[in-house]
């Protein structure tokens, strides 16, 4: 019988570092059988509303997701079996057609803003981690990446911040932290949180035989 994968969520804010902080585990692990998740994939398919009403959907809410298909095509990869991944087009605002073929992996990195939040997510981790970085950190981040590489005005990042993104954050994020296994300051570059993780990871690997 193949031994079950190993599922590591990593939770965090909207520019806490979480990405940076999976992508570290990850290329630390490349060239083995890892692979990488993002729940911004799973966002819900939006084809039935028209694009004004796209538009004033609430992104950073638990209900944005489509954890019903991101908890079974887990639970598919879990079980050794592939699956095809969607694919959000963000120009347009919801699911596009095409999808992305995954191959089983002996380590599975779910990472997402809202990857604790679901009972049903956090009973599939092994380790669930939560990258906590103070909010104006996380604002300067997001609002450097918005207007730089998104092409969005200065006006239009801080008012999404200040009517969606840190109310979001208050009520469905931070709460979060309490699920996490091990919390990790100031994300990507705590250096010494992701080497004692890397360490602690190999150890769960060598204990299943997986490495």
């Amino acid at each position: 019988m193949s031994k079950k994968p190993i599922v590591i969520g990593v939770a965090g804010g909207s520019g806490s570092g979480k990405t940076s902080v999976a992508r570290a585990i990850y290329d630390y692990f490349q060239g083995g059988s890892i692979m990488m998740i993002e729940q911004d994939y799973y966002y819900k398919n939006q084809s039935h509303l028209t694009f004004e009403e796209r538009l004033n959907q609430n992104y950073d809410h638990p209900f944005a997701f489509d954890n019903e298909l991101l908890i079974e095509q887990m639970n598919e990869l879990m079980n050794r079996r592939p699956v095809e991944k969607p694919v959000y087009d963000y120009a347009n605002h919801t699911r596009s057609s095409e999808t992305i073929p995954l191959e089983p992996k002996d380590v599975i990195i779910l990472e997402g803003i809202l990857v604790l939040e679901d009972e049903r997510l956090r009973d599939l981790m092994d380790i669930k981690l939560f990258v906590d970085t103070d909010a104006d950190l996380r604002f300067i981040r997001r609002l450097t990446r918005d207007t730089k590489e998104r092409g969005r005005s200065l006006d239009s990042v801080i008012g999404q911040y200040t009517e969606v993104v840190r109310p979001m954050h208050n009520q469905f994020i931070e709460p979060t932290k309490r699920y996490a296994d091990v919390i990790i300051p100031i994300g990507g570059e705590n250096k010494v949180a992701i080497d004692l993780l890397i360490a602690k990871i190999q150890t769960i690997l060598e204990q299943k035989d997986i490495l």
